[in-house]
């Protein structure tokens, strides 16, 4: 960098403060082709389209940074000329997709096993419900999660147990309702877990967040809360999931707006129920700061079992990994190795290694004109980039499991930190 103008490191600088401003990586990528630095000008555009993939100044530049012709615009022909082979021009993409459509090396180096269903990744499944939208009971179980085996056997035992045997249950006297808590670092697979358990319960599933909820006029919101929990009541059994649950029900001694301490008082009354009204909803329900979990929603007859989500173990990192691999053209990738150097990291960060190690080889076969296979290099490239997500979390929650470990709740993130020498 050290033959770039003053001009052209200052906004290299300002572009490392505001990495997803196109426009501006736009300008920086426009004076370093100027500058005749080609490459540095692709490695911009290709970082613009990947915040803007349909930005068509981004998809200019790339084509003039390449040396390309720009495509010309298409004539209209008559019905009855025969098509004329395109000539080619630049990258011929077509000549790249027959490529790899006949490309047939081994994709693992390890021996194939079956295909492991959609496992934890932490961006959720498609079809989450929204707003009065309950989803019917779906396929997707506990067996669709991969690893994890301790908090299945823990969801199993403190959760699902009791619920599979409502006759058992009672003759103990035991209510067909139940609260569960679960917490941990974002990007862990809480929302994909609360699907599968009711999956596992062969029950409907709705999913809420704050944004359902809230609403600007006085009541509304309060209102919304109960045609919530009168919507799962009706369609029981069913999982209610209240996403984010940190901010609907927030600790009311730090609010400063009655409206939000309505809700939250709605939200209890909803959980406590009416003679029996919330048999068979079951309300899961996740957060990233359980700390700030009004102590109310956690009183026994609540939201009155934990569960904490922690990023994926071996097992569950290698079906993110070879989900999220299945669809991509790769060769010769030995997902033993990638897990031993993929430890701490989430699923979502194992779903951006994935989507970094693609843009790699793309931008690699655009550049040489030959297209070529996803590797090894690029995904171990890609695993060197990626930086855990959930390190700011652990910094955090560590404070609060050694301080403030009201009841032992947080014992269990307590034994994980000193397991990981994070204390």
């Amino acid at each position: 960098m050290s033959n770039e103008s003053p001009l052209i490191q200052s906004l290299r600088t300002a572009v490392a403060a505001a990495p997803s401003d196109v426009p501006l990586r736009l300008h920086l990528a426009e004076l370093l082709l100027g500058e005749g630095l080609s490459d540095a000008a692709v490695a911009e555009a290709a970082v613009a389209l990947q915040h803007a993939p349909g930005d068509s100044a981004a998809r200019a530049l790339m084509v003039r940074a390449m040396g390309m012709p720009a495509p010309a615009p298409e004539a209209p022909t008559a019905p009855t000329a025969p098509e004329a082979p395109a000539a080619p021009t630049g990258f011929d993409w077509r000549a790249a997709e027959d490529e790899i459509r006949g490309a047939v090396p081994p994709r693992f180096v390890t021996s194939e096993t079956p295909e492991t269903p959609v496992p934890v990744d932490g961006q959720g499944t498609p079809g989450d419900a929204t707003t009065w939208e309950v989803d019917t009971p779906g396929s997707v179980t506990l067996a669709d999660v991969g690893g994890m085996h301790e908090i299945k056997e823990r969801l199993e035992a403190a959760f699902l147990a009791p619920m599979r045997n409502p006759e058992l249950g009672r003759l103990y006297g035991k209510s067909l309702r139940g609260g569960l808590l679960m917490y941990g670092p974002p990007g862990c697979g809480k929302t994909f877990i609360a699907r599968a358990v009711a999956g596992e319960l062969g029950a409907s599933f709705m999913s809420v967040s704050i944004n359902d909820v809230l609403d600007m006029w006085m009541g509304n919101s309060e209102r919304n809360m109960h045609e919530v929990f009168e919507t799962a009541r009706r369609q029981a059994p069913c999982v209610l999931f209240l996403d984010e649950v940190d901010a609907l029900g927030a600790k009311r001694s730090r609010m400063h707006h009655g409206g939000m301490r309505n809700t939250v008082n709605q939200l209890l009354t909803e959980l406590d129920g009416v003679d029996g009204a919330n048999e068979g909803v079951f309300v899961l329900a996740a957060t990233n700061v359980p700390w700030d979990v009004d102590i109310a929603l956690r009183r026994p007859g609540r939201l009155d079992r934990t569960l904490l989500v922690l990023p994926p173990d071996a097992p569950a990192r290698e079906a993110i990994l070879r989900y999220h691999l299945r669809d991509r053209p790769i060769e010769s990738v030995d997902l033993g190795k990638l897990v031993k150097v993929t430890e701490d990291l989430s699923g979502a960060d194992l779903a951006h290694l994935c989507e970094s190690a693609s843009e790699r080889a793309l931008l690699d076969s655009t550049r040489t004109g030959t297209v070529r296979m996803i590797n090894m290099k690029d995904l171990l490239a890609a695993a060197k980039e990626v930086r855990p997500s959930t390190d700011p979390w652990f910094a955090s929650a560590r404070n609060v499991a050694m301080f403030a470990n009201e009841g032992g709740m947080y014992d269990e993130l307590l034994a994980y930190l000193k397991r990981k020498r994070k204390l």
